[in-house]
């Protein structure tokens, strides 16, 4: 492995495989042609001309949507979608950060839909004599999604309702037992994206990453079963490990990358360096059709 393997692993979609979605004017993510066949044409709620797919336009309020599309969602998880994996959280459905909301939809079911996604990604560090250290909890070996690899000090989706550090402080009680007034200093850094497809399902998210210098006699613990244990590495042990192995779930080693970029752990003249740094922030729809 190397690092631009790991951002080339994300960055494995085929957009000449989906259709977009709209609701109204607005482009509201991706369906695959094969789940679109199967699961939109005669659902009566969705419509398709100009190659592309459009909910029904008397749905014109977020609520109304929602309402709609989530008895939809539930007929469909009847007929074997969403792989168990139904969560009852919403996740907000908007054309782009910042815009109006359109609807929400049901966490599990928005890489069905291509619905940009994301969370926060927390680095928490400890500068030592000896240098940097990185707090590194392993997932639990119980979770329905990538049990027992390695993963960034604190993350979580990003549910509806909720702002960016909000959700941070609220994940970091809940996953490592950060008190909120330690967690209340984290400090959003930069973003990440990539566009990550697995088969008939799209992931164009974004992932907000912060930092947070933890306190030397800090130890973060697990508390709500997401974490079997932490450990405190090295940055260099884990910059290698990002480097030459997949250990760490897929996309939480570019939250990783960027961390080691902006503590100057990869050097300029690194002939990788500009297309790491660049290939980092694929935020935009892909012009070629793919990742």
């Amino acid at each position: 492995m190397s690092f631009l393997d790991h951002i080339r692993r994300c960055n494995n979609a085929d957009l000449a495989q989906f259709e977009p979605w709209f609701v109204g004017e607005h482009r509201a993510g991706f369906v695959h042609r094969d789940f679109a066949a199967d699961a939109l044409r005669d659902s009566g709620l969705f419509g398709h001309r100009g190659g592309a797919w459009h909910l029904d336009p008397r749905l014109d309020t977020p609520g109304t949507r929602t309402a709609e599309v989530r008895a939809f969602l539930l007929a469909l998880r009847e007929r074997g979608y969403f792989n168990g994996l139904w969560r009852e959280e919403s996740y907000a459905v908007a054309p782009q950060e910042g815009a109006p909301l359109l609807m929400e939809m049901e966490r599990s079911a928005v890489p069905w839909f291509g619905v940009r996604a994301g969370g926060p990604h927390m680095t928490g560090f400890v500068r030592r004599a000896d240098g940097l250290h990185i707090w590194v909890p392993r997932r639990s070996y119980e979770k329905p999604t990538f049990p027992g690899q390695l993963d960034n000090t604190v993350a979580g989706g990003q549910p509806a309702g909720l702002g960016l550090h909000e959700n941070l402080v609220k994940e970091c009680g809940e996953e490592a037992s950060i008190p909120p007034a330690l967690a209340q200093q984290a400090k959003a850094v930069s973003v990440v994206g990539y566009w990550n497809q697995s088969g008939q399902q799209l992931k164009p998210d974004v992932m907000t990453c912060f930092d947070l210098e933890l306190p030397h006699d800090f130890t973060p613990r697990a508390n709500d079963g997401e974490v079997h244990s932490f450990e405190l590495w090295p940055a260099r042990r884990v910059f290698e490990t990002v480097r030459d192995t997949t250990e760490f779930k897929y996309n939480c080693n570019l939250v990783l990358i960027d961390f080691f970029v902006r503590h100057g752990m990869l050097s300029a003249d690194d002939p990788d360096f500009i297309p790491i740094v660049a290939g980092l922030r694929m935020l935009y729809t892909p012009r070629n059709g793919s990742g």
